[in-house]
């Protein structure tokens, strides 16, 4: 039997980040915590990254993980403000991490989404369900934000199986 291998799945966002933390141990995975950091949106910039920076400082302190999956940027041309302000919301996200001592894996959102139920386009709801049958939840993970870190956590444990990113790690 493996050592227990904790992941983090983050879903960025400046109003509210999705999280979630899972267990794998050899085929097995288990939900240990899942939620959302929110921020205040009528707050300062600098308030809002501060309150997310708190938020995800105190879930990686009660959860250890050993590894964070998050979710690469992806916008539309369209709305480059969008991109921008994730960027800060990611900037802090890394630099939790960097704190923290833990490893961090990118992962595309379309890719978690083929991953996760065969179809990169995959909407919302598909993502909560394919979440909730792999993790043998009795309902859907709510918000989506959640069920989409979820997500991410378990693209992070399917690449730690196959060893692809996860150089500090035996497994």
């Amino acid at each position: 039997m493996n050592a227990p291998l904790r992941i983090l799945g983050i879903d960025p966002g400046l109003n509210t980040t999705g999280y979630g933390v899972i267990e794998a141990v050899d085929h097995s995975v288990r939900l240990i915590e899942a939620g959302v950091v929110r921020t205040k949106a009528r707050a300062s910039m600098g308030e809002r990254l501060r309150e997310l920076h708190d938020g995800l400082t105190e879930v990686m302190t009660a959860h250890q993980p050993h590894v964070m999956a998050l979710e690469q940027l992806y916008s539309h041309y369209e709305r480059p403000r969008t991109a921008i302000l994730m960027g800060h919301a990611r900037g802090v996200i890394c630099l939790c991490a960097g704190q923290a001592g833990i490893e961090i894996n990118s992962f595309e959102p379309t890719k978690v989404k083929k991953l996760m139920t065969g179809n990169g386009r995959a909407p919302k709801g598909q993502i909560q369900l394919a979440v909730k049958i792999q993790l043998n939840l009795a309902t859907l993970p709510e918000p989506a934000d959640v069920a989409d870190a979820l997500a991410i956590a378990l693209c992070g444990h399917h690449q730690s199986r196959i060893g692809i990113g996860l150089t500090n790690f035996n497994l």
